[in-house]
């Protein structure tokens, strides 16, 4: 639904008061005046916040100069001359303006008319709109514990507080919790507008305890540091696809033609996923959303990669394998340890 008459109000307002020569707000049919559904990409600013970009890439000096310090505007307008602002990150880096000056910018965009009440406004360097603040207050009143802490797998503790805590009524209350910060918030707003990520099914796993057959996925690792980091172990079995041969630890290891598709991919982690959940410990939502999320990173696309057999004693041993998109970069490894 679009917020025409917030819109309207707003530049009514400014009529025949603001400086000359101005940039007028957008009109009502701009997607900074509409209230989209919620925002389904990995970006910085949600469609109904795009005013804020517009306010700092259109407004004049002077504007500029009543919310901000003349030295940050000065550096703002000599950077929009190179190119337009299109993220709040690349405002947040010019020099002088940092996290502190996106709130004011914020209030200059709102006080001139170029946001209006269907954006709550800049939470953690993240512009969100009033619908994916709701989305992400009842993904945190309502997630389990192994959903949250599978969301927020590098901020345990704050998971913990927010489950300690809730409910909360506004997402500025969980910015505001301990051990919650740009990352975090980040995290819960993509989630609770497209779903659990193929990363939060993976923390799901590899929060699971330990047994005969434990999984563990790793989506950061550098393929050499993986190669060469056997140790004591003694690697039984090397396969690799798209991988330069000279990095091999040893002349023995295979080196496929073919690269890997999406079926390889895909065929790996969900039989990785299967097995760490033969239990069924995880919730279902986050190993269904989580394969769908994979699927957005595979289909159409090819990967180099290894494929490891790895013993540990008689009695014990791994199963690696790794997958690195050779246009993405998008990667995801599986460990699959095993004991008798």
């Amino acid at each position: 639904m679009r917020r025409i008459g917030s819109a309207l109000l707003s530049v009514s307002l400014l009529v025949g008061c603001g400086p000359t020569g101005e940039t007028p707000p957008p009109p009502a049919d701009s997607p900074e005046s509409q209230s989209a559904p919620l925002t389904t990409t990995d970006v910085d600013v949600a469609p109904e916040c795009q005013g804020i970009l517009t306010f700092v890439n259109t407004a004049s000096f002077a504007t500029l100069d009543a919310y901000l310090p003349s030295n940050a505007v000065a550096n703002l307008v000599a950077q929009r001359t190179t190119a337009p602002f299109t993220t709040l990150a690349q405002v947040s880096a010019v020099s002088l303006v940092g996290e502190y000056r996106l709130t004011q910018i914020e209030g200059g965009a709102r006080a001139q008319g170029f946001i209006g009440g269907s954006c709550v406004g800049i939470v953690d360097e993240l512009a969100v709109s009033t619908d994916d603040a709701a989305a992400i207050v009842s993904l945190v009143n309502t997630a389990s514990a192994q959903a949250l802490h599978s969301v927020l797998p590098l901020a345990w503790n704050g998971a913990t507080n927010l489950l300690n805590l809730r409910p909360f009524t506004s997402v500025q209350a969980i910015a505001n919790t301990a051990g919650i910060g740009t990352v975090s918030i980040r995290a819960l707003r993509n989630t609770a507008t497209m779903g659990y990520s193929i990363e939060a099914l993976g923390a799901a796993v590899n929060s699971l305890p330990p047994d005969d057959w434990t999984v563990k996925f790793d989506f950061d690792f550098d393929e050499v540091d993986v190669m060469w980091s056997s140790g004591e172990d003694r690697i039984t079995s090397a396969t690799c696809f798209g991988i330069d041969p000279s990095s091999f630890p040893a002349s023995w290891w295979g080196n496929r033609p073919n690269l890997a598709n999406a079926t390889e991919v895909r065929n790996y982690i969900t039989s990785a996923v299967s097995t760490a959940n033969r239990n069924h410990q995880i919730e279902s939502e986050i190993v269904t959303e989580g394969l769908s999320d994979l699927e957005s990173h595979i289909v159409g696309h090819t990967f180099k990669g290894c494929h490891l057999g790895i013993e540990r004693g008689p009695w014990a041993g791994v199963q690696v394998s790794f997958f690195i998109d050779t246009t993405s970069n998008f990667r995801v490894m599986t460990q699959r340890h095993w004991v008798e």
